[in-house]
């Protein structure tokens, strides 16, 4: 009997998100493969075996920013999560510390993930701005995992940004 695999949708949430086939890559990604080790002066994470890696600094390692410290330098966020709503007031703190494990999770494995800010709006309304759009999606997808609500996604063609709005 022939095996079937799973459809795209069975995989972790949060992990790949379907972008539209004409679909922006992100401005701030290396246009030529870095050379080995290559260590980012802001962070501290390591290129090696063409990926940012957490490792021990090499002393022979060139130095450059990777694109997420670059992000957090431009104040230029890849994904934007809005947290709205009466259950997101009362529970502030709860979903924000939901929010930092994620990120914690997501940074041990993929450096370039890391959330750059944590606003509370004059409304109430909690705003999250990620250095990259996967996060953005992963972050949105465990409020609604953990705290159920309503959550919506909006690609902007053209541009390589992620808008996710979660409510309860």
């Amino acid at each position: 009997m022939k095996a079937t695999r799973s459809p795209p949708s069975a995989t972790l949430p949060g992990r790949y998100l379907d972008l539209p086939d004409n679909a922006a890559h992100d401005p701030y990604q290396e246009r030529e493969k870095l050379s080995e080790p290559t260590l980012c002066g802001d962070c501290g994470a390591v290129y090696r075996d063409g990926r940012w890696q957490w490792l021990a600094p090499p002393a022979n390692a060139a130095r450059t920013r990777c694109a997420a410290c670059h992000r957090i330098a431009d104040r230029l966020p890849a994904g934007y999560l809005a947290i709205e709503g009466l259950f997101a007031h009362e529970h502030r703190d709860e979903l924000l510390s939901l929010a930092r494990n994620v990120e914690a999770r997501e940074k041990s494995e993929h450096p370039l993930q890391r959330i750059m800010a944590v606003d509370e709006q004059d409304d109430g309304k909690l705003m999250i701005t990620t250095t990259d759009i996967h996060l953005a999606r992963g972050l949105g997808e465990a409020l609604r995992r953990a705290y159920k609500g309503e959550l919506n996604f909006h690609y902007n063609k053209g541009e390589y940004l992620l808008r996710v709005r979660w409510e309860r």
